[in-house]
């Protein structure tokens, strides 16, 4: 079991990139802007992996939001926290290995995440 459980492809990983893709194609589905998915595994060990986007309102942000959490709710992954108001135009939900930033545009900008984490592999871009 101890392979299981380290770092470079092991089962774990691929369950939290799996997770993460799961993640991209609700938001797609809910029609979310400017998705992206990073690999933090270089960059940081707050998580694996995260996936950010853009809503194009408070009532989307909410939406993409609620989607995500609800979706993968009903599949029995639940989030560890959740951070932010739609209001605030930036919600987090954390999942663990993965951490989900919904933002508006203009926060999305300000904050600078995917700048922030020079480091990180971008694994999938979707506009």
């Amino acid at each position: 079991m101890q392979a299981e459980i380290t770092r470079g492809g092991s089962e774990l990983e691929r369950d939290a990139e799996q997770l993460a893709r799961n993640i991209v194609d609700l938001l797609a589905d809910r029609k979310a802007e400017d998705i992206l998915l990073l690999d933090m595994r270089p960059a940081a060990y707050v998580a694996d992996f995260f996936v950010l986007c853009n809503g194009n309102s408070e009532r989307h942000i909410r939406a993409l939001a609620e989607e995500v959490r609800e979706a993968l709710s009903k599949e029995g992954t639940r989030p560890m926290s959740l951070e932010g108001a739609s209001d605030s135009g930036w919600v987090l939900i954390d999942y663990g290995d993965v951490v989900l930033h919904v933002f508006g545009a203009e926060e999305r900008n300000y904050y600078a995440l995917d700048r922030l984490w020079r480091e990180a592999i971008p694994l999938l871009r979707m506009q």
